[in-house]
Parts: structure tokens; C-alpha cells; sequence
């Protein structure tokens, strides 16, 4: 009886306040606090490398919280977390970061417990907004990250429950986002606009702004999210963070993966290229013949192209010149998909993917795989971790390894005040 009342009262309470709730009285462990600087250092890795590319003088046009956001995303190199299909470290660091200056008594608030707060809303709150949110062409960071980055900040500026649930309340008009934007500069602005409103409802609910809570209720409704697929139990992330060790969207991780198994091949000498994956690990990848480095990030051609082409693809693949190569071009024409009919999944890692390539001779090299490198069940060594840290920071790698949450805002402050010298 007591377990029927309990529910009863959680199934009345808004949603806006059971996630306030549990942002407020969270207490991270041992593991949560693991997290958090991995994040910490994957994120701020990725912001630095993304300085080089070339929209970032676009993201001068934002707030300094917005600007890291859109550097942490535009190289799709940044943590995603598979439930909820959103990058969390990318809306939820900057959001700690750029917040908790402001906080308790002026002496800055505790940034890692104000990240893991935001993240762990925006994973459960993705997770309820479901892949069916996702797949209807929604950009799930987006909707989430806004939401979640007014936690984040919440908390980093010492907002009690009642104050965070109005935040949250408060970023609903700015929780948009959708695919279309994949492969353009919008992708990575629209991330950076929801950690601005997230931000900006904080600081308007510490200002003693009023909004009717219950308005997130409309909104999940509005969006096909499912308020009884909240679940408030567990770590701080449930399921933990998919780390990229290839700088494009994550529903490539795992063919370019697959292509890098095969060891090396002379591309010259492939004439067909066969791919067996579920339907649903295609749903991002919507460029099939890219003419610029956006969209090769979300192409499967050319993902599977610069495996074979570059051995290991990085930063470099893709450029807007690396993209058009003729060889890519040709490789990326070679390659057919066939749907898995006996998996009808809904995350980007159902099932596997199997791949064939057939060379001049008939010889056909072929793998099968499930999880990439970096996949929360096959997390990142330490060596593949400290590999792409030199590959974002260069010389600098070493200085970003050692950084903690106290002193990462202003060490970005420093980095930027130096590139426009």
C-alpha cells in the first residue's frame, strides 16, 4: 500500500519538479566523480581542436557559455550518450563552467556536481523523449540540453528545487532543435542556443521570475515524450557516455571501426563495398554523396571511404577538400546497404554491422561489429584516451590532461584571449 501511494504521488508531482528534486539532492559517488572528469577533459579537448575549424569565427557571435558549446559540438567529436541519443558533455560542461562563477557566495560553485546535476536530467529526459522523438527528426540535444543546461547552471548558482524547477520551466520556449541542421553550421549553433536559454532561464528564476511548471508537462506531450519513462534511480548517468575516437557523428563510429579492422587495404584495387546494418543505426546519416566536411560527418560512404583511405580517420578527413577527393568519391559510389531484417532496434548500436570488401581479384575481406571503441560496454583505454587528446591539443595535450573543474573556464578564457592575437 505504501509502494501504491508513493507512485501515486510521483505520477502527480510535475515532472519539472521530480527532476529539480533530484538535481538538488544529488550526491555523486566515487564513479559519478570518474565521469565527470573524463567528460571534463574529452569536452574541453574537442572545444580546443574546434577553434581550428572553419565556422568557428561564426560562434564570436555568442555568449561565452553558447561559443564553447558550439566549439564542444561543431567537430561531432564530443561524448554522446546512446539512451537518450544526446551529447550531454556538450551542453552540460559548458553550462557548469560558464555558471559556476556566479554561485555561492561569489566564490564560484561546485561546477563537477553542477555538470553531472544537468547531465543526469538531460539522460533521463532524452531517454523519455524516446527514439521515437529522435527518429521523427528532432535533435535530442537540443530538446533535452536546454532543459538540462538550466539545471546545470541552477545548481552551479545554488538554486534550491522550488528556483530550478522554474528554470527548467523557463527553457521550454528555447527546447528546439532538429536534424536538418546535420551537416551544416545550424547543428552546432542550435547546441550552443540551448545552453544560452538553459543559462539565461537560471539566472531569470534566480532574478525571481515566475512560470508555471507544469508547462514542461505540455511540452514532453507536445514532443512524444513519456513522463512514466522518467527513471530517477541510479548513477548520476545511467549507462554511462559513449567516448569518439573519430571526429564525426557516432552513427559512423562503428562502419569506420568495422573498415579499420580489416587492416590495411589499397583502395585502388576495391570494387565493391557491402554493408549489412540495421535501419536504425542509418537515421543520422542522411548525406549519401557529400560535397562538404559537415556532411561527410554524416555520410556512410564517406565514413567507410576515409577508413580505407586514411587508415585512421581524423580532423583532416574531414575538411571540406578531403570530403571531394576523387578516390573518396569513387569508394563512396561503391557502396550498397542492405537493411538486417531480423533486427529492428531503436539505438544507433542494434544488432551489428557487417561489412564486405571486394577487391579486383574477387577476394572479399569481411568483419562483423557491435560495439565501436569508446562504447560505454567498451569504454576507451587510457592509451586511446591520452591519443586523442594529442590529436585535439597537439603540444598543449599536456597542459589540458592536468586541468580540473576550478580551473577549466579560465584556462579556456586564456586559450581564446590568445587565438585572436
Amino acid at each position: 500500500m505504501a509502494g501504491e501511494h508513493a507512485a501515486l504521488r510521483r505520477q502527480a508531482a510535475p515532472v519539472a519538479h521530480e527532476l529539480a528534486r533530484w538535481a538538488s539532492e544529488l550526491d555523486p559517488s566515487p564513479t559519478d566523480e570518474v565521469l565527470a572528469r573524463r567528460s571534463l577533459l574529452d569536452t574541453v579537448a574537442v572545444m580546443y581542436a574546434g577553434r581550428r575549424d572553419p565556422r568557428a569565427p561564426l560562434f564570436d557571435q555568442l555568449t561565452e557559455a553558447g561559443r564553447w558549446a558550439a566549439l564542444a559540438h561543431v567537430l561531432d567529436y564530443d561524448d554522446l550518450h546512446m539512451p537518450s541519443t544526446t551529447h550531454i558533455s556538450a551542453v552540460c560542461v559548458p553550462a557548469a563552467l560558464a555558471s559556476a562563477a556566479g554561485g555561492p557566495a561569489a566564490g564560484g560553485g561546485d561546477a563537477a556536481r553542477a555538470y553531472l546535476a544537468g547531465a543526469g536530467v538531460m539522460a533521463r529526459l532524452g531517454t523519455a523523449l524516446g527514439w521515437s522523438h529522435y527518429s521523427a527528426g528532432w535533435h535530442a540535444t537540443c530538446t533535452a540540453g536546454a532543459p538540462a543546461a538550466a539545471v546545470g547552471a541552477a545548481i552551479a548558482r545554488g538554486l534550491d528545487a522550488e528556483r530550478t524547477a522554474v528554470a527548467i520551466a523557463l527553457a521550454i520556449p528555447a527546447a528546439g532543435g532538429v536534424q536538418r541542421a546535420f551537416g551544416t553550421s545550424a547543428k552546432s549553433l542550435q547546441v550552443g542556443f540551448a545552453v544560452e536559454a538553459g543559462i539565461r532561464a537560471a539566472r531569470l528564476a534566480e532574478a525571481g521570475a515566475n512560470a508555471d511548471v507544469q508547462a514542461f508537462e505540455q511540452w514532453m506531450a507536445l514532443v512524444g515524450g513519456d513522463r512514466q519513462a522518467l527513471e530517477m534511480s541510479g548513477p548520476a548517468v545511467p549507462a554511462g557516455l559513449a567516448i569518439k575516437l573519430y571526429p564525426c557523428c557516432y552513427a559512423l563510429q562503428r562502419p569506420i571501426s568495422a573498415a579499420v579492422e580489416l587492416g590495411p587495404v589499397d583502395p585502388a584495387r576495391v570494387r565493391a563495398i557491402q554493408v549489412r546494418t540495421p535501419a536504425c543505426s542509418l537515421a543520422p546519416l542522411i548525406h549519401h554523396r557529400p560535397q562538404t566536411g559537415l556532411e561527410g560527418k554524416f555520410s556512410l560512404e564517406y565514413g567507410i571511404a576515409a577508413a580505407l583511405l586514411d587508415g585512421r580517420p581524423g580532423i583532416e578527413s574531414f575538411a571540406d577538400d578531403a570530403v571531394v577527393r576523387p578516390e573518396a568519391v569513387r569508394l563512396g559510389d561503391l557502396v550498397s546497404v542492405e537493411l538486417d531484417p531480423r533486427e529492428d532496434g531503436d539505438q544507433l548500436l542494434a544488432g551489428e554491422i557487417e561489412l564486405t570488401v571486394v577487391l579486383e581479384d574477387g577476394t572479399e575481406l569481411s568483419t562483423a561489429l557491435s560495439l565501436p571503441p569508446g562504447a560505454p560496454d567498451r569504454p576507451p583505454s587510457d592509451a586511446e584516451l591520452r591519443t586523442k587528446l594529442e590529436l585535439c591539443a597537439g603540444p598543449d595535450a599536456g597542459a589540458l590532461a592536468g586541468l580540473g573543474w576550478e580551473s577549466a573556464a579560465n584556462y579556456l578564457r586564456g586559450v581564446e584571449l590568445g587565438s585572436r592575437e
